[in-house]
């Protein structure tokens, strides 16, 4: 039966560590997935703890732990799963979206991964099977961002609709539930969760001025984005 701790943790295994020690590697990346899971919070992408953020380091997935404030996590509360799902690191139970997250990382070459229910990003989840093509930086995610069907949170139906809707796309919607963003680092992935969700907000801004309706992009021109982008940033 699962033990509620003084600062509200569901543990139960209350000082039972399940697998082996920390390792320093991981020790950073959870440093760095804790500022990342709080950041989405700070951000207004999530709503207490709602939401989940995951990093992978060699075959280990570090991902937040289940119903524990982001405000709360402490450098020995590590939580890491293999990719079978196996815990192999820490105390606290592993976040119930954790299906997604390894599914990603199943299929992918993702090094982290990030879920929100960010407001209008879920919103738009709800009226339409895709996002319109209302800014050319949905070029950054693959193209134009599909919506997964809805399933019950941490079903691995919703992990299957997931990847579909993620097919050569790093972001999706979730119907009526969220985002989910993925990128070869923490940093990259939550860039991309922020920028689909101000073009979901771009796009419910435009539709709501009365009898107008909001240019779009063709295909074609996100093509031309797309391959602009290949040459896009510092090099050297």
């Amino acid at each position: 039966m699962a033990e509620q701790r003084g600062d509200g943790r569901d543990t139960r295994d209350v000082g039972e560590s399940r697998g082996r020690g920390v390792r320093p590697e991981e020790a950073r990346a959870w440093e760095e997935l804790v500022t990342t899971a709080r950041r989405t919070v700070s951000d207004g992408l999530v709503v207490g703890t709602s939401g989940n953020v995951s990093v992978r380091v060699g075959d280990t997935v570090l991902v937040t732990p289940s119903g524990v404030p982001y405000g709360r996590l402490r450098p020995d509360d590590v939580t890491g799963v293999g990719l079978d799902g196996r815990q192999v690191l820490g105390t606290l139970v592993p976040t119930s979206e954790l299906p997604m997250h390894l599914a990603v990382y199943r299929t992918t070459g993702a090094r982290a991964v990030v879920h929100t229910h960010a407001v209008h990003a879920t919103a738009v989840s709800t009226l339409v099977s895709e996002l319109p093509l209302i800014h050319y930086m949905a070029a950054a995610l693959g193209g134009p961002v599909r919506v997964a069907p809805y399933a019950t949170y941490g079903t691995d139906e919703l992990a299957e609709n997931m990847l579909h809707a993620l097919a050569d796309r790093s972001g999706c919607l979730l119907q009526n539930h969220g985002t989910v963003t993925h990128g070869a680092s923490l940093d990259q992935a939550y860039d991309r969760t922020a920028q689909l969700e101000w073009m979901c907000r771009l796009w419910l801004t435009a539709t709501s001025v009365p009898g107008l309706s909001p240019s779009l992009l063709s295909g074609e021109q996100l093509a031309e984005v797309q391959e602009q982008l290949r040459g896009y940033g510092q090099r050297g």
